[in-house]
């Protein structure tokens, strides 16, 4: 079935997209909580139109993501905790952590999108990896040092 996004569904498309889902998807989920219209020969021509104001927010977003991107992997960023005599941090560093310390250099990521592949745990350098969106996760230089 197609239809018309009313609002950006993640791994679904933007708000404004002509797109094809299963029949009981949109009949069951995306139309009954108003997040899409279900498009009719009648309605067609009209949603075909905004279609097009929806390509160029697109390629503003992408160049917006791909730039934060670029200044992400150019960082390399510390982050002081208080440390055991052994090395090992008293607390593990998690995601609210990272976002924070982002958000002090001027990037505004939400915690989710902060991927840990091993819990850090103790001090030294590490790689976190930021989802900015599938195809795009830049990869962020992490210190640990101890207070």
């Amino acid at each position: 079935m197609k239809v018309f996004l009313r609002k950006d569904i993640e791994k679904i498309g933007f708000a404004g997209e002509i797109i094809k889902v299963g029949d009981g998807y949109a009949r069951n989920y995306l139309i009954p909580r108003g997040l899409a219209v279900k498009i009719t020969k009648e309605n067609e021509q009209f949603y075909s139109q905004r279609v097009k104001k929806v390509e160029h927010r697109k390629e503003v977003v992408a160049t917006q993501t791909s730039m934060l991107a670029e200044k992400i992997k150019a960082l390399k960023v510390t982050l002081k905790k208080k440390t055991h005599d052994d090395g090992k941090l008293y607390g593990a560093i998690n995601a609210t952590e990272i976002v924070d310390l982002l958000a002090k250099k001027g990037i505004i990521i939400a915690k989710n999108q902060v991927k840990i592949d091993k819990s850090i745990k103790t001090r030294g350098t590490f790689t976190v990896t930021i989802k900015l969106t599938s195809r795009l996760q830049p990869k962020l230089s992490l210190s640990v040092v101890p207070e």
